[in-house]
């Protein structure tokens, strides 16, 4: 079975989420989970894509991905992702060789930490300081400057070109 496979290479489901996860919150996959789809939006979701499985509909897509970060990104690059948003809460350092990343701080004290890699800070909305409108209204304009060339995510300053394929197996 996947879990006799994880646990011969020390790993599991005991894993996800991960120990940092917990740490911050995100006792389960359930809870994990439903954060994720929120970012998402509004939106209604027009396909569910398989790992690297071209994106052929206009719209929000899921694309299936392990939870180790750098599969995760390259395989939504390989779905064809333009920009790739990537929110942290503990500053995990990864970019895409094609696709840009914009790293997303979900608190003001991980940017104040590590402001060389945080492109936005997302801290102001847990602080009171700005609504969630407010805020997804400067990470959109943050997107189309960085589509546009006007900015340049850190991640590609600092070359944090990380490219992971997933095996389809177990993963850590």
């Amino acid at each position: 079975t996947y879990n006799e496979q994880a646990m011969n290479v020390g790993s599991g489901f005991h894993m996800n989420p991960s120990p940092g996860n917990i740490k911050d919150g995100l006792i389960t996959d359930a809870i994990k989970s439903a954060g994720a789809a929120k970012k998402g939006g509004t939106s209604p979701v027009v396909d569910v894509l398989d790992y690297t499985e071209p994106a052929t509909k206009p719209g929000l897509s899921l694309v299936c991905t392990p939870g180790n970060d750098v599969e995760a990104t390259t395989g939504k690059a390989a779905s064809g992702a333009t920009l790739i948003l990537f929110t942290t809460g503990l500053g995990t350092p990864t970019g895409n060789p094609v696709c840009p990343t914009i790293k997303i701080s979900t608190n003001s004290n991980l940017t104040k930490r590590m402001k060389d890699i945080i492109d936005i800070d997302c801290g102001p909305v847990i602080e009171g300081e700005k609504t969630i409108e407010q805020m997804g209204e400067e990470i959109l304009e943050y997107c189309i400057r960085a589509a546009s060339g006007e900015v340049i995510p850190k991640a590609v300053l600092l070359n944090q070109d990380d490219f992971i394929p997933w095996k389809r197996g177990v993963s850590l």
